[in-house]
């Protein structure tokens, strides 16, 4: 996680990259990246100096859904968990329409997420993932309907 002052820093060499072009494109790229982690660094102070003020997940007893109904059971840990299963298969639902320069931050991403020593191994089963599922064209309706899918199993054809 990325602190303010290293969005700072990241923000201050994007402008020194500014000042050294003169090429259109990559100074709407420099100016839009500064202006990212400029933004990116205020909302980090924002986030330490209203912590107090925050809803933390963890503060949230799971007994309703936005409906009302009781949520039969579950945690906090597994409602985030079955977000978290949502939003990524929405992303593979979605992965040939995402630009490519996104795809390849998102596999990095994921791939550094969790244990340091086992990245690799995890950045090929994504890459196998990836490459098994490039052709999919499932609705969101059917991969909901498919169990294995919503347990965070690979759907094999």
């Amino acid at each position: 996680m990325f602190t303010a002052k290293q969005f700072r820093a990241k923000a201050a060499e994007c402008a020194e990259l500014l000042k050294r072009t003169v090429v259109p494109s990559e100074i709407r790229e420099f100016q839009r990246s500064k202006d990212s982690f400029t933004t990116l660094a205020q909302n980090e102070d924002w986030l330490a100096n209203n912590f107090d003020k925050i809803i933390r997940s963890q503060d949230i007893h799971p007994q309703d859904d936005d409906a009302g109904k009781a949520v039969a059971g579950r945690s906090v840990a597994e409602t985030e968990e079955h977000i978290l299963r949502c939003l990524g298969a929405a992303v593979i639902m979605q992965w040939n329409t995402i630009p490519t320069k996104l795809q390849r931050e998102l596999f990095d991403t994921a791939g550094s997420v969790g244990d340091v020593l086992k990245s690799a191994a995890l950045r090929a089963q994504i890459a196998r993932f990836l490459h098994r599922h490039k052709d999919d064209q499932e609705s969101p309706a059917d991969c909901a309907s498919k169990p294995n899918v919503a347990k965070g199993t690979p759907y094999v054809t």
